[in-house]
């Protein structure tokens, strides 16, 4: 893609991307601190509209396959590195600002000098990362491990289940995460929500996720950080997942909104949480989507190590399916709304046959009057 030679637009600053694509536009200046910009930021800010990004971080350190920047810059916005520059401190949400190649400017100073990330040094290095990649997974796989240790309460029953009004014994659950495919695989699943009316569950973006499709959240879990306002007062019940310490940063957002709340103190991520508490509660199935279910994408979360995840996974065990895979198995039971319909349309047809056809009337008006002679009906 072409590097602008000059842009004009409104700064919008947050360290957390989740946060800022709520609020970017075509006409502003994203700057975020997002090392190792994962797949789902990057199509999380093209969806924005936004036509720049400065990353005071680098985008893709190498650590392992990481497809986010390329996906970005592919979807045509000019992505800049700026690696230690402190627009953080100096530049305020809102300003106007100038980006002239790769570098920021504020009325004629310069305020930082980056390097565009482009289209082919990216593809280069995607690809040489994946040649590598049994590299990150032993990295991976060791970070794991020694994370081990402090978290098998997840396996032992350790973890504090919060009291709740929504039932979930022997009923199905849909645990919706926010990920790329979150709205494709909604639709997939519609007919099943529909039939065995799961307790919808949403894990932060998750629940707005659902809201777009047309559902309402019976749950909210998460850090409440990446969730609307909107969503949050759809009269869900929120569980704010916690700290092993049972701090929870997430509360003092749902008490400015004067919302009553319920806490989850476990380690790991809130997917994890979500699933955990489904579980515990008596789900007969736990249905997944948007949720990471491949090492990639556990290296994505940027986590040393992913024990938690699978410590849940090992827990949960066979309970757990993901939706495409419940896409693939269910079929939707025909209704006897279908079965009226379908008899009403024939019908019709026959209707419209005999009333069309003299011919087809008399032949049927005869074998009428032989049935009643033979039953003995006058």
């Amino acid at each position: 893609m072409p590097t602008f030679v000059e842009f004009t637009g409104t700064a919008r600053l947050d360290r957390r991307t989740k946060r800022l694509v709520r609020r970017l536009g075509p006409d502003d200046i994203a700057i975020i601190d997002h090392p190792n910009l994962d797949r789902i930021s990057a199509e999380e800010l093209l969806e924005s509209g936004v036509r720049v990004v400065v990353n005071v971080s680098p985008s893709s350190t190498g650590d392992y396959p990481n497809a986010g920047p390329l996906a970005l810059v592919r979807g045509g916005v000019c992505l800049i590195d700026a690696p230690g520059a402190e627009l953080f401190d100096e530049v305020k949400d809102g300003e106007p600002l100038v980006v002239r190649g790769a570098s920021l400017f504020r009325n004629g100073s310069r305020l930082a000098a980056g390097s565009e990330r482009v289209e082919d040094e990216l593809a280069r290095d995607l690809a040489d990362q994946r040649s590598r990649v049994s590299e990150a997974l032993e990295a991976f796989a060791e970070n794991t491990l020694r994370h081990l240790r402090e978290e098998t309460a997840l396996l032992a029953g350790g973890v504090q289940m919060p009291q709740l009004r929504t039932r979930f014994r022997d009923r199905h659950a849909l645990v919706v995460a926010r990920s790329p495919e979150t709205k494709r695989d909604l639709s997939i699943v519609g007919p099943y929500i529909g039939d065995f009316k799961p307790v919808l569950v949403g894990v932060d973006g998750g629940a707005d996720a659902l809201v777009a499709a047309g559902y309402k959240p019976d749950i909210i879990v998460g850090d409440m950080d990446s969730v609307s306002d909107k969503t949050l007062l759809s009269g869900a019940e929120l569980v704010v997942h916690a700290y092993p310490d049972g701090d929870a940063p997430g509360r003092a957002r749902l008490d400015r909104l004067g919302l009553s709340s319920t806490v989850l103190p476990t380690p790991g991520i809130s997917e994890d949480a979500a699933m955990l508490l489904a579980f515990e509660k008596g789900a007969e199935l736990i249905v997944a989507v948007g949720t990471r279910f491949n090492v990639i994408e556990f290296l994505e979360r940027n986590r040393a190590g992913m024990s938690s995840t699978f410590l849940t996974r090992l827990k949960v065990g066979e309970k757990l399916v993901d939706a495409r895979g419940v896409s693939r198995l269910f079929r939707p039971r025909v209704g006897l709304g279908m079965v009226t319909a379908f008899a009403l349309a024939s019908i019709a047809v026959i209707a419209a046959v005999l009333i069309a056809s003299p011919e087809l009337r008399d032949l049927v008006s005869t074998l009428v009057e032989r049935l009643r002679s033979l039953v003995g009906i006058e």
